[in-house]
């Protein structure tokens, strides 16, 4: 589940299209974020843009951005369409944080005098989070256009989703789009596999819960954020079988740790602020919460537990970090330790 931030803007991806087909393909983007799915559906418009006819993968330059040979940058960037009316410079992997700074001004120079025939995309790795304190995000920032492409608010999510279902010839329901985006996540690019795999197995028109249950693959966070879950409802067998299958695949403890650390100051949080009387958007903001429906979840998950069984497990999780990251003990019975200890912990 991605982390949320009161000051992110979630991108409008609507509107880049409808600007890019109004005004066309400007001379210079940088594209990256977390939703490469966007991403790479807003760089092909960029494409249809810019390359037509039978001739358009001539005038198509593909560099590798690291580390990036300005000179072979400089030369695509000039080359004259070929029996066409636009050149494409793609420069994927782009390691912008790495520019050297006797590259910088060579980089600013090129970027500063696209030809009008050209347009220079530079595309960041899945993940990469660029520097904007640094002279190359700044340059291309204020010559072309910078966009991030985070995962979508929920209402446009759950729009997504419903499409793609009924492309499929499914129909699906809102609950059964969210329990969806909090088993296997907000980002497009998991969810495609996942309603795929879903279609496939359903055995009627409607997908149903179970069906998302039994077929969608886990991301680690909801497993941890259901076996807090069940130690709310005093399930220990549960949260003992989710803490097994999360070490069964492979996850480290260390970052099993981490994650359960995560959820249980969420859980904190979200406690107090049902004894202080504090709503769901003090929650969004508080706990790294993306969407409405899993503020609502939080804060059901933390009515299960007391402020001071909440306050006794974070001491606890910063016990076992150290425990792990200083100790010769066995990190996978740590955690199994942390487990209980949290289940009993009210009452230590």
């Amino acid at each position: 589940m991605a982390k949320y931030d009161k000051n992110e803007k979630k991108t409008d991806y609507a509107a880049l299209l409808r600007e890019l087909k109004e005004k066309g393909a400007q001379r210079l983007y940088l594209l990256w974020g977390a939703e490469d799915y966007l991403r790479d559906s807003f760089f092909e418009e960029i494409r249809k843009q810019c390359l037509v006819g039978g001739n358009a993968e001539f005038n198509h330059h593909r560099l590798g951005g690291s580390p990036l040979n300005l000179q072979k940058l400089s030369e695509a960037v000039d080359a004259i369409p070929f029996l066409g009316e636009k050149t494409l410079v793609e420069v994927h992997d782009f390691d912008i944080n790495s520019v050297k700074d006797e590259d910088t001004e060579r980089l600013k120079g090129i970027v500063s005098d696209i030809p009008e025939y050209s347009t220079v995309v530079f595309s960041l790795p899945t993940g990469y989070e660029p520097d904007g304190r640094l002279t190359a995000m700044k340059t291309i920032k204020k010559l072309g256009s910078a966009i991030e492409f985070t995962a979508q608010a929920q209402g446009l999510l759950i729009g997504w989703i419903t499409r793609r279902f009924a492309a499929l010839g499914k129909t699906i329901g809102r609950s059964e789009c969210e329990k969806l985006i909090f088993i296997s996540g907000e980002l497009m690019t998991r969810l495609i596999p996942e309603i795929e795999k879903i279609a496939g197995f359903s055995k009627s028109e409607a997908v149903t819960a179970e069906d998302i249950e039994r077929t969608a693959q886990r991301i680690p966070e909801a497993s941890v954020f259901e076996m807090t879950d069940a130690l709310a409802e005093k399930n220990f067998d549960k949260a003992a079988l989710l803490m097994a299958e999360l070490l069964l695949s492979g996850e480290h403890p260390i970052k099993i740790l981490a994650m359960i650390g995560f959820q249980i100051r969420r859980l904190y949080t979200a406690r107090v602020a049902l004894d202080e009387g504090l709503g769901q958007k003090f929650v969004m903001e508080s706990c790294g919460i993306s969407f409405p429906f899993l503020a609502d979840k939080l804060l059901k998950s933390a009515s299960g537990f007391s402020t001071k069984q909440l306050k006794k497990a974070v001491e606890l999780c910063a016990e076992s970090d150290y425990r792990m990251k200083s100790s010769s003990e066995d990190d996978e019975d740590i955690l199994k330790e942390l487990l209980l200890r949290i289940a009993v912990g009210e009452r230590e």
